[in-house]
């Protein structure tokens, strides 16, 4: 399992709070907003290559087992 605390990172000094890949500026959501616009991944880091191939799949990674993760407990 992935350690989100490697992939994402949030401090009221960067893009005022909200959730960005670690080490970049760039918001996790936005790797969202592109995968649910019809873009593919490779697109998504093509406009954003701060981001590395490893961050974006480690997040996907996170979100998959959080849904999981909750559904078990339903």
């Amino acid at each position: 399992m992935v350690d989100a605390l490697s992939v994402v990172h949030s401090d009221p000094e960067i893009s005022g709070g909200v959730p960005v890949f670690r080490g970049t500026r760039v918001p996790v959501h936005s790797m969202f907003d592109y995968l649910e616009g019809g873009e593919t991944l490779d697109q998504f880091l093509d406009q954003f290559p701060s981001v590395s191939k490893q961050q974006a799949v480690a997040a996907l990674d996170l979100a998959r087992d959080s849904v999981l993760a909750r559904a078990r407990s339903a």
